[in-house]
């Protein structure tokens, strides 16, 4: 049996997610969450860059004359926070496409952590058990959407928008992240949405902590298309140090 350590930060899991990731005989549970990355992420991510520019001088162009100035200031912001929204709307599809094998590598890598098997079931059980983990995925969606739009819409307010919007977005994004990536390993274990959403609040600063670290490491190319399995290892990680104990009575 692996020792897990508790005392790791938000940011320490997600590293430590990449460790698991390259460990024999995780990194084949590996390929096909980081196929789907590749494809739909770095497909978007292409398609982003050769607009980038324009979208940029269209919401700078909202600020009144006398805040002109700011646009020094506000354009790395604006370009991180278009990178962040146009990664995480990829990367949610991504997810909802690669579910059933997150779940798949979360109780992989669950299993390698405590050195016992959690599911006999095989392969087989995850293909009959999909429909379930993509009501899962729609139940997450449902619970982003409406506060995305709210978010979305806050970033159309001329001044408003590209100053608060940003940040907010920023602290947003990590904590849905962390909602995401850690739902497969609860969800294995069929703990409740909100209930596994009421565990998170209770250790906020870790769950913060790792799901700022995969926000920026969608926003970085090259390195956003190995998140995916990064984050389910690292988060599934957590789940065995942070969450299992007290989730599972």
């Amino acid at each position: 049996m692996n020792t897990i350590n508790s005392q790791r930060s938000g940011f320490g899991y997600f590293f430590y997610g990449l460790e698991i990731a390259l460990t024999p005989g995780i990194r084949r549970f590996v390929i096909m969450p980081l196929l789907a990355n590749i494809v739909l992420v770095g497909g978007a991510l292409f398609y982003l860059f050769s607009q980038l520019d324009i979208w940029i001088e269209q919401l700078l162009g909202q600020l009144p004359s006398f805040l002109s100035w700011l646009s020094y200031v506000l354009w790395p912001l604006l370009v991180l926070t278009i990178l962040a929204t146009f990664s995480y709307f990829f990367s949610t599809l991504a997810n909802f496409i690669a579910a059933p094998f997150n779940g798949l590598l979360a109780e992989k890598v669950e299993e390698h952590l405590i050195g016992e098997k959690i599911n006999d079931d095989g392969f087989s059980a995850v293909i009959k058990d999909t429909p379930r983990i993509l009501a899962r995925e729609w139940r997450k969606l449902l619970y982003v959407l409406p506060k995305a739009i709210g978010l979305f819409l806050l970033l159309l307010i001329p001044a408003l928008g590209q100053t608060v919007g940003p940040v907010l977005w920023f602290i947003f994004t990590a904590w849905i992240l962390a909602i995401q990536y850690c739902d497969y390993p609860f969800d294995n274990h069929k703990v409740k949405f909100n209930d596994m959403r009421n565990n998170l609040k209770q250790k906020q600063g870790k769950a913060y902590g790792f799901g700022a670290l995969v926000s920026i490491f969608t926003t970085i190319p090259i390195l956003n298309l190995i998140v995916m399995p990064v984050a389910v290892c690292g988060a599934t990680a957590m789940w065995v140090a942070e969450f299992k104990q007290q989730a599972i009575k």
